[in-house]
């Protein structure tokens, strides 16, 4: 039996089913032109079904009729998705063909794969970045997490970029992009760069910039972790996942939780930002047919890393990049805050006992430059002692040491881009603390 459409306001569109109702997360169908797809967020009291206009179809008034879609939100995955530009439902962004074959394998997005998901228990293997400041201070470790914290314009998504260059160039695995709420110039640039560098053919990217609606911006991310589930449960395949900007993400579902009336957490976010959070950084995970190594970009608003946004999905990360404005200033590049930057994989299980013992002597070289600067801007720096002179001096050289050029910013500086192996980077560290 059909349902009635109710209300509309914005993308929540209220329908009452008196029998039947559908499920939630299942698509139900509005029996316009369109045949518009709705969502099904949350069931209310006396058969009210609240859906989401997914695709923000105006053609949608009171009165009219709707019917149960008996399935979710499906998209293409496999074979035939890599190398191709995708939305959060599986449309084509890329100018070619749509992949709606009867070949081509499809999903439900908000189903979640069966069995669960669970770490790897394998020996840790680190990925070399090339990138001086991550290989030594947050360790590329397959299977596990990175955030890159920022403010507006300090080089996240550049760094991210480059780690796309660098790692999969020199990797075998696949790699996924997922564009959340940023510039459409930024995704552009993006395919532009990895077309340039033969990337394109082993990368599948999903898009939903800030030009469309809160509905596919919390769905993108998720669609693309789905995707990437089905290559590492029936490929056995290891993946590269990159996603910018999770900020976005939870900023999509605030959006969404404004519009329905909800009533906003203490930090003024949506109720229940912690699942939403927590429900897509769970998929992103490994287990025992294969890896999903994670970099997520994590948009600091008002440069306040003490936002709540910030800290929920900081603490699900393993390791944590944060990019200071006081220091793009400087032209120091990569913008890396070194005292802020941490990660729990810095220990000698992982990276071993001379990388570990190093972090832990530069580490404090760099904390004693912090308090040594209030110092020298009252008295000067020769009225430190020659052994605070000479930490001083060594935290300096450090700081210059961890600035490279960037691959993907060649043709913006025209400084050819550097590479740094693991062993390049702690033979340059010895090398100044001696």
């Amino acid at each position: 039996m059909a349902g009635t459409i109710q209300a509309v306001k914005d993308l929540v569109v209220r329908t009452r089913f008196d029998e039947d109702a559908p499920d939630v997360n299942e698509l139900v169908i509005v029996q316009n032109e369109h045949r518009t797809e709705l969502l099904v967020d949350h069931l209310g009291p006396d058969g009210a079904v609240y859906c989401l206009n997914i695709r923000g179809d105006l053609n949608i008034v009171k009165g009219m009729n709707v019917e149960r879609g008996h399935k979710g939100i499906e998209i293409p995955i496999g074979d035939a998705t890599v190398g191709r530009v995708l939305n959060a439902l599986g449309d084509p962004l890329d100018g070619q063909p749509p992949l709606d074959s009867q070949e081509v394998p499809r999903k439900n997005i908000l189903a979640l794969p069966k069995g669960g998901n669970s770490f790897s228990v394998a020996k840790p293997e680190i990925l070399e970045t090339g990138i001086k400041v991550i290989d030594f201070f947050t360790p590329f470790v397959k299977g596990r997490k990175i955030g890159i914290i920022g403010g507006a314009g300090v080089g996240k998504t550049v760094l991210t970029m480059e780690l796309i260059n660098n790692i999969a160039k020199s990797d075998s695995g696949l790699s996924f992009f997922s564009g959340v709420g940023e510039r459409i110039r930024e995704g552009h640039e993006l395919v532009t760069t990895l077309q340039e560098n033969d990337l394109l053919q082993k990368t599948c990217l999903f898009f939903a910039q800030m030009n469309e609606n809160p509905v596919q911006r919390s769905l993108v991310a998720v669609s693309a972790a789905a995707a990437a589930e089905y290559f590492r449960d029936e490929q056995k395949r290891d993946i590269l996942f990159f996603a910018d900007n999770m900020y976005r993400y939870v900023q999509a579902h605030n959006e969404l939780s404004t519009i329905m009336d909800q009533v906003p957490s203490e930090g003024g976010y949506e109720p229940t930002i912690f699942s939403d959070v927590k429900v897509l950084q769970d998929r992103l995970s490994s287990n025992e047919n294969g890896s999903i190594t994670s970099v997520q970009t994590i948009y600091v608003p008002a440069d306040d890393i003490s936002d709540p946004a910030v800290q929920f999905i900081q603490h699900e990360m393993d390791s944590v990049i944060v990019l200071s404005r006081k220091i793009a200033e400087q032209g120091i590049r990569p913008a890396v805050d070194l005292n802020m930057t941490t990660s729990s994989l810095l220990t000698p299980e992982i990276v071993g006992e001379r990388h570990y013992l190093l972090s832990v002597r530069v580490q404090a070289l760099l904390q004693k430059y912090e308090s040594l600067k209030g110092i020298i801007a009252i008295i000067g720096e020769n009225e430190l002692s020659p052994e605070d002179r000479e930490d001083y001096a060594k935290a300096k050289s450090l700081i210059n040491n961890f600035t490279q050029n960037m691959f993907v910013m060649t043709k913006h500086t025209g400084l050819p881009g550097d590479f740094f192996t693991r062993e390049e980077t702690l033979k340059s560290i010895e090398e100044i603390l001696v």
